[in-house]
């Protein structure tokens, strides 16, 4: 189950994204273990049955709108989109910070990057957290290492809002610095002429 009025398949793009079946996941997995995938992730290595279940009960999740992202009929990334309550006094039971942030992330297999499609996963999930879901706040963050992955938050007007030094651990690296960035409903909406 996902949201009401959450339309899928849905354009990214020159890709569609789709709900996640054990066919599109077993696509994935052909390249998500790959080393040139994995150098940058937290979760590094998966187990695909495990890989497999997370992702298909997390259609049942309403606060996750995680997809594949297809070229044709390839599965050429995926794209994970969670929302989450803001920061708030608690003492307001309803209060407007609850789900009012999302979180995003995105993958592309190897054999497609360089090609704008992690931006195109991106812009494609903003769209839905704020046009949608209507969420006040997108994070994302990555080491500060991945420059292809910050600098995919820069071409979607994010800004950077934390840079933790040392905060990150890295097994081949060790502590490295770590990026969070950000972006408001009302600056999404700025870039947008609206």
């Amino acid at each position: 189950m996902t949201s009401p009025g959450i339309v899928w398949p849905r354009p990214a793009g020159e890709l569609e994204l789709r709900l996640p079946t054990a066919e599109s996941l077993d696509r994935v997995l052909r390249w998500r273990n790959d080393p040139a995938v994995t150098n940058w992730l937290l979760k590094t290595e998966v187990e695909p049955e495990a890989f497999r279940r997370a992702w298909l009960d997390a259609i049942a999740d309403p606060h996750d709108h995680s997809a594949i992202a297809f070229l044709g009929d390839e599965a050429v990334g995926t794209a994970s989109l969670w929302v989450t309550d803001a920061m708030g006094q608690s003492h307001v039971a309803d209060g407007p910070w609850r789900g009012a942030e999302a979180g995003i992330g995105y993958l592309i297999d190897p054999a497609y990057a360089g090609r704008g499609y992690a931006t195109e996963l991106g812009r494609a999930l903003l769209v839905l957290a704020f046009d949608e879901l209507g969420v006040h706040r997108v994070t994302a963050g990555c080491f500060a290492d991945n420059t292809a992955s910050w600098h995919v938050m820069e071409k979607l007007g994010m800004r950077r809002e934390q840079h933790g030094r040392r905060d990150s651990w890295h097994a081949e690296l060790g502590w490295i610095d770590g990026y969070t960035y950000a972006i408001l409903a009302e600056e999404w909406r700025a870039r947008q002429g609206g």
